[in-house]
């Protein structure tokens, strides 16, 4: 079916003059897709361009994002919203055109014009109809990923004759399990589609943790914690993917915030769940943790098959027997992937069920530039992890109960909420990614020397009251995995890298799960050493020499790009055979 005809305005390509064409694309922290045709500072466009807005480059203040005030909003709702592109010059326009196998081609209109009225009640409700289900589909995953914890507050490893070694153990099983999955997982989901292959996880994994109610000792346990990790490897870049399909790179970062935030507000009603089911103790002669993993087992299990029917493999693609009449109009399904590509021309270049190339996979893994990041992925979260995952142990150690246990951890889940949104905004706000992800470490480092200063028998409310402060941290993780997406650049290599991106956060995982170990108990004196001196070499060595990288790497293709003729940089399009970051245009975030 062809478009609806879409009210349009006439196009001119952009005004180039001598080196302005292409030679001044450039800029330290954007990539030429989304950085203005520019020359001694000022922005080169026809009399003819002036319909569209410009591109997305400005800054606006951290108070006006964070309470939407009137200065961002454009004063004629009626103004075309349509923005700048490579599209808008025929000669760049070329070189970025979606492939033919790309699924949405049929509605991409790069003459099409729409208003801040219409993009602003197209993201709206693409924000009920997709952001909605993807923050419950995650939420299921982190219901099944945080059970343990609760079961820990029950006797769960009395009751199976296990150790706190057993413990970390299992943990460890589960991370490993959970990175040798993820890339696996990502080529499974790019080949199926993530429409079909997340809801296929869900269902799986949720069948496991219910079956952890006849768990019977060390052997189970550590056979459970393998085919969790197994099948849940993958699931959170294989929905992080998906939701690129439609936003653009400015409003993701903002989603995958409210992602986690649903993550921790899972969180907060896990533990009322906990503390009601945990009360079945005894039912039929079973403890209360075995009620707990059956239950959100069966919860998660109903999530999973409803996600069959809720997840639609693209925009262009909403229309079902289940769902005659879609959830876009024609109309709308133009300006989502008009939008789309204007903002990222490289998301046309695969079908959404495309498998890689083995030759594309490679490049993906050698793509040396990303691997600064893969270190942040390792190293960040390492400082925070080891309380937050002994905290219901600790609290229970130092003469909590079990009910009032699963009450306490909501207060540091909640202020989490809101300093992770706020670290995210500001992360846009001011567009910088290397120093605001340090406010994790920032943050966390003077509690964790609290902490480690404590006498051996510490009053219970001031550990809690320490512990909360440290686990209400700013949790950076939305940012880097934004900043991971955007220094890809291509679909594929988007794809490769998320999932070596997160593999590394599975390992520091696995790291986390051993720095607490048992002769070290009550305290972790030594274990409380290691992580200050972990988020100190984060705050002095890794953040600040990726910020240098990505600025010296920016600087030599400036050098390069700017050395050649607007011939030999046309030439240079034409032939390439680089994608993604490895083109001579491309410039990193940072």
């Amino acid at each position: 079916m062809s478009p609806t005809p879409l009210e349009r305005l006439p196009v001119a390509p952009l005004s180039l003059n001598k080196r302005t064409s292409l030679s001044s694309i450039s800029s330290t922290d954007k990539s030429p897709l989304e950085t203005p045709v520019e020359t001694s500072g000022k922005i080169i466009q026809s009399e003819s361009a002036d319909d569209l807005a410009p591109q997305l480059d400005e800054k606006p203040r951290f108070t006006d994002l964070l309470f939407h005030r009137s200065s961002l909003q454009h004063a004629d709702l009626n103004a075309t919203a349509t923005r700048r592109s490579v599209f808008d010059d025929p000669a760049l326009a070329k070189h970025y055109w979606p492939t033919e196998k790309y699924e949405n081609l049929q509605r991409f209109d790069p003459d099409a014009r729409w208003t801040f009225r219409e993009e602003r009640a197209v993201v709206r409700k693409i924000d009920w109809r997709v952001m909605l289900w993807a923050s419950i589909s995650f939420s299921a995953l982190n219901l099944d990923r945080g059970n343990l914890s609760q079961a820990n507050t029950d006797n769960f490893l009395g009751d199976l004759g296990l150790t706190t070694n057993d413990y970390n153990l299992g943990n460890s099983i589960f991370r490993i399990a959970f990175l040798l999955a993820e890339l696996p997982s990502q080529l499974v989901s790019k080949r199926l589609g993530p429409d079909r292959w997340i809801p296929m996880q869900m269902c799986l994994w949720s069948i496991v943790t219910l079956a952890q109610f006849w768990l019977t000792g060390r052997s189970s346990f550590l056979v459970c914690r393998a085919l969790l990790g197994i099948i849940q490897g993958g699931f959170i870049p294989d929905l992080i993917l998906y939701l690129s399909y439609f936003y653009t790179k400015t409003e993701l970062p903002i989603r995958l915030a409210i992602f986690w935030m649903s993550s921790n507000i899972c969180s907060i009603v896990a533990s009322f769940l906990a503390y009601g089911v945990l009360h079945l103790r005894g039912q039929l002669g079973k403890a209360g943790w075995r009620w707990l993993f059956l239950i959100e087992g069966l919860i998660t299990l109903a999530i999973g098959f409803a996600t069959f029917f809720m997840m639609p493999p693209s925009p262009t693609q909403t229309r079902t027997w289940y769902r005659p009449n879609g959830w876009f109009t024609e109309r709308e399904e133009t300006i989502i992937v008009s939008r789309v590509l204007r903002d990222d021309p490289t998301k046309g270049d695969m079908h959404n069920r495309e498998g890689l190339s083995i030759k594309r996979l490679w490049n993906a893994v050698c793509d040396y530039d990303l691997w600064p990041l893969y270190i942040l992925g390792l190293m960040f979260g390492i400082p925070t992890s080891p309380p937050g995952t002994y905290l219901t142990l600790s609290l229970k150690s130092l003469g909590f109960g079990t009910f009032t246990t699963n009450l306490l951890t909501i207060p540091s889940t909640i202020f989490g909420i809101f300093t992770m949104m706020f670290a995210t905004i500001l992360s846009e706000a001011v567009n910088d990614r290397a120093h605001i992800s340090m406010l994790e470490d920032i943050w966390a480092l003077p509690f964790l020397i609290a902490i480690y200063c404590l006498s051996e028998n510490p009053n219970q409310w001031l550990y809690y009251g320490l512990a909360t402060a440290l686990l209400s941290y700013p949790y950076t993780h939305p940012i880097q995995v934004g900043w991971c997406s955007r220094n890809s650049g291509a679909v594929a290599s988007r794809t490769v890298n998320a999932s070596l991106y997160n593999m590394f956060v599975q390992a520091s995982s696995v790291i986390s799960a051993n720095i607490y170990r048992k002769d070290d108990a009550p305290r972790y004196r030594r274990g409380n050493r290691t992580l200050i001196a972990i988020s100190c070499v984060n705050l002095l060595v890794l953040y600040p020499g990726t910020k240098l990288y990505y600025l010296w790497r920016n600087k030599q293709r400036d050098r390069v790009w700017g050395a050649m003729s607007p011939e030999e940089q046309e030439h240079y399009l034409e032939t390439t055979k680089d994608i993604g970051n490895r083109r001579l245009n491309f410039r990193f975030a940072h």
